[in-house]
């Protein structure tokens, strides 16, 4: 995951879901923000095509 790379970069929010991350490669995590869940990186790509939702895009974290 090349997001790690820059861990210090990102916001704390993105630090804990990073390190959930890369203690669960396996599964697709999803991130509770207010009243939506949210994927991230691969997991909301894999996500979009597995449960045929749209993919939408962010700034950086």
């Amino acid at each position: 995951m090349s997001e790690i790379e820059n861990f210090d970069a990102h916001t704390p929010m993105m630090q804990q879901y990073l390190k959930l991350k890369a203690q669960h490669p396996e599964i697709l995590l999803f991130y509770r923000m207010g009243d939506f869940y949210e994927l991230f990186y691969d997991d909301a790509k894999r996500a979009s095509q597995l449960l045929d939702i749209s993919l939408t895009k962010r700034g950086a974290s």
